[in-house]
């Protein structure tokens, strides 16, 4: 059994209230691919570019990071 790593960023965006186009330009990535990270629509993200949205977005890693377990829906967490 094992789980996977999900993405948050649309979360974190949404708390910081930064948009796609903003955020994308400040990384260095085109929408689209970045719109792909968001929607979780991705297998794999460099570091160099979870440490430029980090530092965009004034946030951890851990911030927009979530390990489900399989069968696990919702947020990932613990507390709901």
């Amino acid at each position: 059994m094992s789980g996977r790593i999900v993405l948050r960023l649309d979360r974190m965006m949404v708390e910081r209230g930064r948009s796609l186009n903003w955020l994308a330009d400040r990384v260095g990535i085109t929408n689209v691919n970045l719109s792909k990270i968001k929607n979780n629509r991705v297998s794999a993200i460099r570091f160099s570019t979870l440490a430029a949205i980090c530092e965009a977005l004034d946030c951890q890693p851990g911030d927009i990071l979530a390990y489900e377990a399989d069968g696990e829906e919702g947020d990932g967490r613990e507390d709901g």
